[in-house]
This record gives C-alpha cells, sequence and structure tokens, in this order.
C-alpha cells in the first residue's frame, strides 16, 4: 500500500496551484502560451501531490486541448441553464450546468 504526502506538502501544492492559475489569469490576454504553461505546470503539481483541482479552477481548463479558458481565449455564453464555454484553440465545446438561484 503506497503512503500518502505528508499534509504539509499537500497544503504546499494547493497554495501553489492557486497561484499559478491566479498568474495565468493575469497573463492571458497578454501571453497565451505563457498562461497554458502555468496552467501546465498546476496540473503537474496536483497529479504528482494528488491534489484535485477545485471545481471552480477546472472551468478554466479546457477538457480536450488543456489550454487555459479566459475570456481573450474562449467564448462564453448561457442556454438553458447551461453555461457554454468553447475554446478558441482546439473548438472543442465545453458544457457545465448551472445553479438555480430558487431553491424551495
Amino acid at each position: 500500500m503506497r503512503r500518502s504526502k505528508p499534509e504539509w506538502q499537500t497544503k504546499i501544492a494547493r497554495e501553489r496551484i492557486a497561484i499559478l492559475f491566479d498568474e495565468a489569469r493575469k497573463i492571458a490576454g497578454e501571453d497565451e502560451k505563457l498562461a497554458n504553461r502555468y496552467v501546465e505546470l498546476a496540473r503537474k503539481i496536483g497529479m504528482r501531490y494528488n491534489v484535485r483541482l477545485p471545481s471552480e479552477l477546472k472551468k478554466h481548463v479546457c477538457k480536450k486541448c488543456k489550454s487555459y479558458l479566459a475570456p481573450s481565449t474562449a467564448r462564453y455564453s448561457t442556454k438553458n441553464k447551461v453555461l457554454r464555454i468553447k475554446c478558441n484553440a482546439c473548438k472543442r465545446i465545453n458544457r457545465y450546468p448551472l445553479k438555480s438561484r430558487l431553491t424551495k
């Protein structure tokens, strides 16, 4: 049986993933390749330390080509309570259900 990584290492990995996504967001409009590289590094850190990407960050990565999806590199739209994000690099449409604000 494999041992899991120490908690302090997974905590640092989560922090670094957040920092890399923040840097990718800042530079996405200027340098698309660098933003994609930041996302690639964040995913590698997540795989090495067995840390999942948070769902709010996962929506900013194309499911097919793994490139960073920002308003300058993708097309966002809503239709029938579904968020549709079309990647400009590979033309894939990533769909995410929108939660209803009215709950009984």
